[in-house]
């Protein structure tokens, strides 16, 4: 069967069961995303509704299914509406929940009930695990690559790790594509700019921003959540994995490792970037109150280029730094 899924959640058992997982955001943003907006708005979607969960739903609506995996805890609100929806159209749906309180026995119990339903042992979901990890250990790699020496660049970090989510639907691919890719940026010289920024929020809606930050001289060496998609941690048991895994939890645990890492990247200043009719903006109150480097809140709406009063937002942003 052909699964997709609304947000990163534990694919292990499904691959273990045999079946493809495909990313339904990462065919958004790659599609032809302006017009996957404006179909789900003719279709009676509200303007003043998340992009993401429009193009989302005209993706599945022309897509073809066997099911949907709704992520109805540890997202976005407005998924519960999406799905039904969906539903309306006869998409099949599934569900799966990471628990507000970062209840490690409910998250537990969440992925029996995947491992249940698609006849799976744990054993078989580990045997995948191990499978992926090994490539999610190439991508540790891939970020070291970009942070310490600058030879993988902010926009193919953000590539790569954001497709960790679901492996492009193809995990073998994916690894052969990888290896691939390794060896040339190794190869590289050294590309280190004067301004180290790091990225945090959900992927950016707009196509032009690293290569924007990039002619500005600044550089981006830490994508937050894309970096999360890849599960960094390693962990050995799938449980904890997931428990660690900072993006459905609350913006506590997105600090904990924010702060870590601009410690250990030794950045100059974050970009906490928005999506609008996000609820995730009301996080910006706590991120820019805990954060000791400078922070510009940048909000992105339809599918596109930076608009100019971003951009110069931005190089507002970028001087301040320079000046400081």
């Amino acid at each position: 069967m052909k699964i997709g899924f609304t947000t990163s959640f534990p694919i292990e058992p499904i691959l273990a069961a045999g079946h493809q997982v495909i990313d339904l955001n990462n065919i958004f943003i790659t599609g032809k995303n302006t017009q996957l907006v404006q179909k789900a708005e003719k279709m009676g979607y509200p303007r003043n509704i998340c992009s993401w969960i429009k193009g989302i739903y005209s993706v599945t609506f022309d897509a073809d299914f066997d099911y949907v995996m709704g992520i109805i805890q540890g997202d976005c609100s407005n998924t519960h509406s999406l799905l039904v929806t969906l539903a309306d159209q006869g998409q099949k749906i599934l569900y799966f929940s990471f628990p507000f309180d970062h209840d490690k026995i409910k998250l537990a119990r969440e992925i029996e009930l995947l491992e249940e339903y698609f006849g799976v042992s744990r054993s078989d979901t580990m045997k995948v695990k191990r499978e992926l990890d090994r490539i999610r250990k190439k991508l540790v790699e891939l970020d070291e690559l970009t942070w310490q020496t600058g030879k993988v660049s902010g926009k193919e970090n953000h590539l790569w790790l954001v497709n960790a989510s679901d492996f492009g639907g193809d995990h073998h691919k994916y690894e052969t594509d990888l290896d691939e890719f390794m060896l040339e940026a190794k190869q590289r010289k050294r590309q280190n700019k004067k301004l180290r920024l790091g990225f945090l929020g959900v992927p950016p809606i707009f196509d032009d921003l690293y290569e924007y930050l990039e002619s500005e001289g600044a550089q981006v060496v830490y994508n937050e959540i894309q970096r999360q998609f890849a599960m960094p941690y390693l962990k050995d048991d799938i449980i904890d994995q997931y428990w660690y895994y900072t993006y459905p939890y609350s913006v506590n645990e997105r600090l904990a490792d924010i702060k870590a890492e601009i410690k250990r990247r030794n950045l100059d200043g974050v970009i906490s970037y928005t999506q609008s009719f996000c609820h995730r903006q009301i996080d910006n109150i706590l991120i820019r109150k805990y954060l000791d480097v400078p922070v510009l809140t940048l909000e992105g709406d339809q599918p596109g280029k930076l608009e100019a009063r971003s951009r110069l937002r931005i190089e507002s942003f970028l001087d301040m730094i320079k000046y400081k």
